[in-house]
């Protein structure tokens, strides 16, 4: 029985990784990040830090499922576009 819940989560975890790097990969990261529901505009860059240093932010955006090349490609896209940096995205501009 425990081989067969380690066999499933390895498999699930495998899958993810794969899936999400393959996403990234195909799509620009604005439009993973728009398919998640952040918007870079809407926070500050320390605002953003704080999102990306707590895990239970990171579960609640569902930041968890990505890869971590993944996030740290989103991360950065964030706070280089958030709304207090030199290049921000706000709606309407």
């Amino acid at each position: 029985m425990k081989r067969g819940i380690v066999i499933k989560f390895f498999k699930t975890f495998f899958l993810t990784l794969f899936f999400s790097t393959l996403y990234a990969q195909e799509k620009d990261i604005s439009l993973v990040a728009k398919e998640l529901g952040l918007h870079a505009g809407t926070k500050a860059s320390i605002q953003w830090e704080r999102i990306f240093s707590s895990q239970r932010r990171i579960k609640k955006y569902s930041l968890d499922k990505l890869s971590s090349e993944t996030v740290k490609r989103l991360k950065s896209y964030l706070i280089k576009h958030a709304a207090d940096s030199e290049q921000p995205i706000v709606p309407g501009l």
